[in-house]
């Protein structure tokens, strides 16, 4: 058993490393982020249902695997419908992670809001007036309110309580604060799906409370228009408060989250945090790893890889045929071969130190470009022929084509090209031929608004301009009028 860890320990690579880590904060994430989600323990289900599966398939329980891999066939679907709105407030904190944090709030402005807050609450509580306060934690609340009107007032206990006096228009809708300013009034929040199944007899505004409560991290304060109670909705929970002074103590508890960090934080201070969560984060990558990622078996397949010849000297041609791809024979773990693109694999030549004449290139295994994982068996061919000679310089004069003739009453008086000649390098074989560079043809009838072009350049192949690019030609032709006796036969 030790020897198998250690040869186990002994393959495991960089990228191993940073496959595990990589799952193990992907699995903490949603560990603390469904703890204290109210669909966590459907979360457990779905997860205890995949250890048997594993399981079964260690075990090999062909009807139990075969059962349950049908059903994780729809699981997507499954998650889907079951954690719609975790997921979405799962997505939202992901988005808000990379921008700058929220607004924050010193302790002065913190201790007066709570005490504000508490305040207004205990008045309206002993009035037995209705009311719903909303608190803005760090998540965005506009997906979630519905109605209301902007006031972006600054807070008050005045205030709060006009808002929810009987006889106010908004009194019967949700107030949101944000730090010390009262944003909007006269608001709708989403009812709570499980209120029924969790609680008994919740009125409108405390299942308002509770179902914002569930989808997002805001602090709900409700004061019960019957009897008079302050309740708390926060996590998914709704509690009842004995007095002011305890509901003081939860708001400044709220606003402290959102104070500036201290300046002075222990580095490694968030490893200390949700430890059992990290650890068990840790050991399933680990499992899943040994599951799916670990290399156990090697195995060879053979690509068709093309050939490329790269470095060539410009005074150099290589002469055709040419070699243009090559067998070769991998050999690795076969999960390597599935994450395998065969676009990325090529075999490459570089031709710098070429020599003139025929000569046999071997192949090698470092000429291949191929994933780290995977190593080359063998080559086909071993050897490649390659017959390559210098070219000859030659200078050749610029020859210009026309076609058509020009406008009538148009003729034409001289054809200058720059530049007149051209450096061209020509394999040996053309030697002692001649060379021509011709334009393309100019058509003459276009003399009467244009007089100035710049052809391409024909030439034959196989024949190369010294420094590798063709040169650009400027072809200008002067026009004479023809008179009235130069026209008569």
């Amino acid at each position: 058993m030790i020897e198998s860890v250690l040869a186990i320990v002994k393959t495991i690579r960089i990228q191993d490393v940073f496959d595990i880590a990589i799952i193990s904060i992907m699995i903490s994430v949603g560990l603390i982020w469904f703890k204290d989600r109210g669909s966590r323990f459907v979360f457990v289900g779905i997860t205890l249902l995949g250890a048997v599966y594993f399981l079964s398939r260690f075990f090999q329980l062909y009807l139990t695997a075969m059962v349950l891999q049908g059903f994780f066939a729809i699981l997507l679907f499954v998650l889907i419908v079951i954690f719609q709105e975790d997921l979405r407030s799962f997505f939202e904190r992901i988005a808000l992670l990379g921008q700058i944090r929220g607004k924050t709030f010193d302790q002065a402005v913190s201790n007066e809001s709570a005490e504000i807050i508490a305040q207004a609450t205990a008045e309206l509580s002993h009035k037995k007036a209705g009311a719903l306060i909303v608190l803005q934690g760090e998540a965005p609340l506009d997906r979630h309110l519905a109605g209301g009107q902007k006031l972006e007032g600054l807070l008050s206990q005045p205030l709060l309580e006009s808002i929810f006096d009987p006889h106010s228009p908004g009194h019967d809708g949700a107030v949101l604060i944000d730090g010390n300013r009262l944003m909007r009034f006269g608001c709708h929040l989403p009812l709570s799906v499980s209120a029924a199944r969790r609680y008994a007899n919740l009125g409108l505004r405390h299942t308002a409370a509770l179902g914002l409560s569930e989808r997002c991290d805001a602090l709900c304060i409700v004061v019960s228009e019957e009897r008079g109670t302050i309740s708390l909705g926060k996590g998914e929970r709704i509690m009842t408060i004995a007095n002011a002074s305890a509901l003081r103590v939860e708001l400044e508890a709220f606003f402290a989250r959102r104070m500036p960090p201290p300046e002075a934080t222990p580095s490694m201070g968030w490893l200390k945090k949700n430890i059992r969560e990290k650890v068990i984060a840790l050991i399933l990558a680990c499992i899943l790893w040994g599951a799916f990622g670990y290399q156990r078996e090697t195995v060879q397949r053979e690509f068709i890889v093309p050939i490329q010849y790269l470095n060539v000297p410009v005074e150099w041609v290589m002469e055709e045929p040419k070699t243009a791809d090559a067998r070769v024979v991998f050999s690795g773990p076969s999960q390597a071969f599935q994450l395998l693109s065969t676009d990325s694999i090529k075999l490459t030549l570089d031709l710098t130190q070429l020599q003139p004449g025929a000569q046999e290139i071997p192949l090698t295994p470092e000429m291949v470009k191929a994933p780290s994982n995977l190593s080359v068996e063998r080559i086909q061919p071993e050897r490649i022929k390659v017959v390559t000679s210098r070219l000859l310089s030659q200078t050749v004069r610029i020859e210009v084509l026309t076609e058509n003739n020009p406008p009538k009453g148009l003729a034409v008086q001289s054809i200058e090209i720059l530049p007149a000649e051209a450096n061209i390098l020509i394999p040996p074989q053309l030697k002692g031929k001649r060379i021509r560079v011709l334009t393309e043809p100019i058509d003459l009838s276009l003399l009467d608004v244009q007089q100035v072009f710049t052809p391409n350049l024909r030439y034959p192949s196989g024949v190369q301009f010294t420094g590798g690019k063709t040169p650009l030609v400027r072809v200008v032709i002067k026009i004479r009028k023809l008179t009235s006796t130069s026209t008569t036969p």
